[in-house]
């Protein structure tokens, strides 16, 4: 069962205020494109300590790096203190004749595998032939996996190597040229967990001390960037607080930087309010100028035969034009004034108001208003046009209700653009899908058998788009029509609190 006069758009998805959703492009989680909507004190933190976060990393490898060349150059000349005395007893028979070979005053090396070793020998020598330190236990000290420098007579070279017991080992070597005797391979190690060791002590102590370096430089960051923007939070409270209605100006002392901006947007609310007074100046001279001569027409057609075929049609006409001329009016006032700022109507007494007017005008329909409103909604924009969008949902619900109508209002979203959400429903006949689209046609009607001019639902329609809303219709729980109309709104500071 269909019911006229109802108006409505056809669903659509839910995408907040009026317009569409464009598709999410797969680039946009990619590369730069999630940051272009990130606030300036979280791209300057997350770069700040991004970048911090790398000079430290670097700063510590090279540290790292250097430290462990130093550790390694002051094992090795330990090594290689051996390796001289070792190759000193070697040049000189008569203190090799006086004390017994390779005695270097360190009993590590005559511990069995102590990790502390010595070899020479020849450099093809057979393992029969080398002369050892004790803690090798007579296994040959294999030469470093990974030598550094050049093998000829008193040259050094270094690297590491394992054990017999896989321990790993730091090893030197070095050829000693004995002239007519021969060339001899002094080999000298050491356990090299003891270069580990201190690597590890070192790393442990420079990355605490390189995280609390970081964390330092991060909460210092975090506090220059909280100072840094201040003036740009106090500006944005300004601007919000004259969006909420509670100032017309921009006031306070900004640094050099940001108050000429705060000069031109204090200029651009003047020249705003500048262009909305001449706005509503014209729109009322334009009525006024139509209206009358309207009024002179439909006045000198009752003067003579009033019941004349021509009177009757002058005065059919002269309504509809002043219907057209009020629709048009409404609109362009409305559009010069949907952008301004700092204009708020309170929802609840207006609900109210409307309620009791209805309620005298279909008292022979014994009609239940039920409202449930949120205290404390208010509309972003004027007092009439809000009042003229929820009067023509309201008129023309309680014209096809047969004994109820409910209203809800509710303010939807969170953050600085919040909604104002009023659904108006009735138990009428309702009306399907395919003719919610054909009522919101200006001045198209369905049924002729209710009073009305047919524009009531397309201004509603028309003054919600102005203020970057819409009007869609639903099928009622009430098993009528629900019109649902979002709009600009939130609750009043009071009410939050």
């Amino acid at each position: 069962m269909t019911g006229p006069g109802r108006a409505a758009a056809e669903a659509k998805p839910e995408t907040g205020l009026a317009g569409g959703v464009a598709p999410a492009s797969p680039r946009r989680w990619f590369g730069w494109r999630p940051w272009r909507k990130r606030s300036i004190a979280v791209r300057l933190a997350v770069s700040s300590l991004i970048s911090s976060a790398l000079i430290l990393l670097i700063a510590g490898l090279i540290l790292s790096t250097l430290y462990r060349e130093t550790t390694e150059r002051a094992f090795d000349s330990r090594l290689l203190v051996y390796a001289n005395d070792l190759a000193t007893n070697l040049v000189s028979p008569s203190d090799s004749e006086a004390r017994s070979f390779g005695a270097l005053g360190d009993p590590r090396f005559d511990l069995p595998l102590s990790g502390w070793y010595w070899q020479v020998g020849r450099p093809n020598a057979r393992p029969r032939d080398l002369r050892t330190s004790r803690s090798l236990v007579g296994v040959p000290l294999q030469p470093p996996a990974d030598a550094v420098g050049e093998a000829g007579a008193g040259q050094l070279r270094k690297g590491y190597g394992k054990a017999q017991d896989d321990r790993p080992l730091r090893i030197i070597e070095r050829t000693v040229d004995l002239g007519e005797e021969g060339r001899y391979l002094v080999r000298v190690a050491g356990p090299s967990d003891e270069i580990a060791t201190d690597m590890r002590r070192f790393t442990l102590a420079l990355t605490t001390t390189f995280s609390l370096l970081g964390l330092s430089l991060g909460l210092t960051t975090l506090l220059q960037i909280r100072f840094g923007l201040a003036p740009l939070i106090k500006l944005r409270a300004a601007l919000g607080a004259i969006r909420r209605g509670e100032a017309d100006r921009i006031s306070g002392e900004y640094p050099q930087d940001i108050a000429p901006l705060a000069g031109e947007v204090n200029l651009l609310l003047e020249t705003n309010r500048e262009i909305l007074e001449r706005a509503r100046t014209q729109v009322g001279n334009l009525a006024h100028a139509l209206k009358t001569p309207l009024s002179i027409i439909v006045n000198e057609a009752s003067a003579g035969d009033a019941n004349s075929e021509l009177a009757v049609k002058v005065r059919e006409q002269a309504a509809v034009m002043r219907d057209q001329v009020n629709y048009h009016l409404d609109r362009a006032r409305a559009a010069a004034l949907a952008g301004a700022l700092g204009t708020f109507t309170d929802v609840e007494p207006v609900v109210a108001a409307l309620v009791r007017t209805f309620g005298k005008i279909f008292y022979d329909k014994d009609l239940t208003f039920d409202t449930s409103v949120t205290p404390g909604l208010r509309f972003r924009g004027e007092r009439q046009d809000f009042e003229e969008m929820i009067g023509n949902l309201v008129d023309n619900a309680a014209k096809w209700a047969h004994s109820r109508v409910s209203i809800r209002a509710e303010v939807i979203g969170q953050g600085e653009y919040p909604h104002l959400i009023v659904t108006v429903e009735d138990d009428g006949p309702g009306l399907p899908p395919e003719a919610r689209i054909a009522v919101l046609e200006r001045g198209r009607r369905l049924d002729e058998t209710k009073p009305g001019s047919g524009l009531g639902l397309s201004i509603v329609s028309d003054l919600a788009a102005l203020y970057r809303g819409r009007l869609r219709l639903d099928a009622a729980t009430l098993g009528g029509l629900r019109a649902v109309i979002e709009v600009p709104g939130d609750a009043s500071p009071a009410a939050q609190a």
